[in-house]
């Protein structure tokens, strides 16, 4: 912390000398979290069906928690979706993880969003890439 010290201000050094436990909890939850935002977008990449963006899906029928399971994976979405926001310009891999989100959550005009996103040659590539590693075929699109 020393070399804070003569680079910072002294209030902002101060601050952060004070605060070493509180600095080093947000440290370990903020590389957690990118391992975990990494784990889980190429988790959920790898298992969706080639033809996700293909195919015509008839309505399931309904169980007494599909509430429950739909307003959690909106949750669980919009988590992800600001999280890829944050990557932007953080650490991370944004565009992936924001649309894992939008992939979980449910919106009028999300299909059209989506095939949009994937259009964008890094983003297709990123994903065709880990998709091949997996063993895997690359997702199709309209």
């Amino acid at each position: 912390m020393s070399f804070f010290v003569d680079v910072l201000p002294p209030e902002l050094a101060a601050w952060m000398i004070a605060h070493r436990a509180l600095l080093g909890w947000v440290s370990l939850a903020s590389v957690l979290l990118f391992a975990g935002s990494l784990a889980g977008t190429s988790w959920l990449l790898t298992r969706l069906p080639s033809d996700y963006f293909t195919r015509h899906r008839a309505g399931r029928p309904r169980s007494r928690w599909h509430l429950f399971v739909h307003v959690g994976r909106n949750v669980v979405g919009v988590l992800f979706v600001l999280a890829g926001v944050v990557m932007l310009v953080l650490p991370g891999q944004g565009l992936l993880t924001i649309l894992v989100g939008l992939l979980l959550v449910h919106f009028p005009g999300k299909r059209a969003l989506l095939c949009r996103l994937l259009r964008r040659p890094a983003v297709r590539t990123a994903i065709d890439r880990l998709r091949h590693r997996a063993g895997r075929e690359p997702l199709a699109l309209d």
